[in-house]
């Protein structure tokens, strides 16, 4: 049976263009490293197959490779926290 993969929930640094849409820039991984995003691809709202939930999918492409990047949006609308970005842990 496969093992279900984990949410990895990761620093991201983002901007946010004039119109409001939220971009993300890096993102840094568990171990410290960073990753510069070199170019969003398409932003949906879609479900994290893999690890569970959903959320804003994000289509990127890092070091000439696509993966999906998901902001997590938290059920709270009031307070600092907006939400939080994760990542689908791929399988060994």
């Amino acid at each position: 049976m496969e093992q279900m993969n984990a949410k990895v929930y990761v620093q991201v640094n983002a901007d946010f263009n004039a119109d409001g849409v939220m971009l993300p820039r890096e993102l840094i991984w568990e171990d410290g490293e960073k990753y510069v995003i070199d170019r969003v691809i398409g932003i949906t709202q879609a479900a994290a197959r893999k690890a569970g939930g959903q959320g804003d999918r994000y289509t990127i492409e890092v070091r000439g490779h696509r993966s999906y990047l998901f902001f997590e949006r938290t059920p709270n609308l009031t307070g600092t926290i907006v939400g939080r970005w994760f990542v689908e842990r791929r399988s060994a």
